[in-house]
């Protein structure tokens, strides 16, 4: 019998993890991990910006495929999960402020799952939706 994911220790399991990591690195933070939902944040600085003065699309991608990575796996604790496919769609540009990716799981099978994201700025406006493939390892 597979036993109950604790979200509060996996919330701290998970933030231990990301120490010295990309997601350090980048300044994300987990907002909300309830086993159903997961929200992150990003307050958006100059060096998250490309040349032209937007957000850089490979941090809008790296936001949406790390929040449903998570999703994934709190979905599969225990197991280990790689993305296979992503697939990104920008919409709108964002310069600065707080931005919001929440990931959500819309298929699983025994190996595999299938993820949706959004990222948001703060008025709930979206930027950049993706979807993408996990496989379990």
């Amino acid at each position: 019998m597979k036993e109950v994911l604790d979200l509060e220790k996996y919330k701290k399991s998970m933030e231990e993890a990301a120490k010295d990591t990309f997601w350090d690195h980048l300044g994300l933070e987990l907002v909300k991990a309830d086993g159903q939902k997961v929200v992150i944040a990003l307050d958006v600085k100059k060096h998250h910006l490309n040349p032209i003065g937007i957000l850089h699309g490979g941090v809008s991608a790296t936001m949406l495929d790390t929040v449903m990575g998570i999703t994934v796996s709190m979905a599969r604790h225990g197991e280990k999960v790689v993305t296979t496919t992503l697939n990104v769609h920008y919409l709108s540009p964002f310069k600065e402020g707080k931005v919001y990716a929440e990931g959500e799981i819309v298929h699983q099978s025994r190996k595999t799952l299938t993820a949706e994201s959004r990222l948001t700025d703060e008025n709930g406006n979206l930027c950049v939706f993706a979807t993408g493939s996990f496989r379990i390892i």
